[in-house]
């Protein structure tokens, strides 16, 4: 089928433009199919190959922005909900493609871009100003931390793009307060956001060395001032080989008289008052269960619930209030 529809590539040149994987036109076989109206793939094409058919429809200055450049530069997402348009940025008077399925964005930035696997992708502080126009607060941290710890974006780069003019950079101020370079993945992040906005101070990727100096552990977060980490637990930790390595590491941590908890993303999401309390036993806080509402708040605007992901919907005018 690939020899079929490299065969069938060649000749859509003739009366199309693409890329070999990618054509616009007429589609004429069966090997191919569609991504939009005049936007083909092989059949069976990787998923990078329906991006670099948008991208045909694009300007040479054009390039993916918001969700989907962050998603092409491997960032880490938040649970955003399915049926999100290809998001691509383009400048004040260039005509908008009139395809279902694509969103454009009008961004002074647009010109600059990088190269990634064949895509023309925004840079990092553009990605994040179009993602504050629409993200809620902890959604924008995740991919915040997410570009800071891939090395795509520096503080200061992100300090200077927030301090600018511009749609989203409110937003993306309040952000960058609540980010770490440290942190490891989506719900790590929502788990140090959870203590943090509580009040409880953590340390991300702390590492307890023993009295030879050897490396004990490093773990998600230690509450600070208490031999203590509390890490967030993803379903690779059911995992047979993880589990034992983590039992190991537990009984190491045990011998320099440190303890775990993990939690699960259902910890975080539905009895986070476990977490507050744990924690305010562990620092010696009296517990106060109010405290917990700020986290509630954070959630319900985040794409982490249910509520926060129609929100989205709602805002990109892809779903209507309930």
């Amino acid at each position: 089928m690939v020899a079929a529809a490299r065969a069938a590539g060649n000749a859509d040149r003739m009366d199309g433009e693409g890329t070999g994987e990618a054509v616009r036109g007429r589609r004429r076989g069966p090997g191919w199919r569609s991504v939009a109206h005049g936007l083909h793939v092989p059949a069976d094409a990787e998923p990078a190959a329906q991006l670099r058919a948008w991208q045909l429809l694009l300007p040479a200055h054009g390039c993916f922005t918001h969700l989907t450049g962050a998603e092409i530069r491997g960032w880490w997402l938040p649970p955003v909900p399915d049926g999100l348009p290809v998001f691509v940025a383009l400048k004040p008077g260039d005509v908008r493609p009139d395809r279902d399925g694509i969103r454009s964005l009008r961004t002074e930035g647009t010109g600059k871009h990088d190269t990634v696997d064949g895509m023309r992708v925004a840079r990092p502080t553009e990605i994040l100003l179009a993602c504050a126009r629409d993200l809620g607060l902890l959604d924008l941290v995740v991919l915040i931390d997410a570009a800071l710890h891939a090395g795509d974006v520096t503080r200061d780069e992100l300090v200077a793009a927030a301090g600018a003019r511009r749609r989203g950079a409110p937003a993306l101020r309040r952000a960058i307060a609540w980010a770490h370079p440290r942190s490891e993945s989506a719900w790590e992040t929502a788990l140090r956001v959870c203590h943090r906005v509580c009040g409880i101070e953590v340390e991300p990727q702390h590492e307890v060395f023993n009295e030879h100096g050897a490396l004990v552990a490093r773990g998600d977060l230690w509450l600070v001032g208490t031999t203590t980490f509390h890490e967030y637990d993803g379903e690779d930790h059911l995992q047979r080989r993880r589990q034992v390595k983590d039992l190991r590491r537990i009984r190491r941590l045990d011998g320099e008289s440190w303890s775990r908890r993990g939690y699960t993303s259902e910890d975080l999401i539905t009895r986070p008052i476990g977490i507050l309390r744990d924690a305010d036993r562990t620092i010696g806080r009296p517990h106060d269960p109010e405290r917990i509402k700020a986290w509630y708040d954070l959630l319900r605007a985040s794409c982490f619930t249910p509520a926060g992901r129609q929100r989205l919907l709602q805002r990109l005018g892809l779903e209507k209030a309930a």
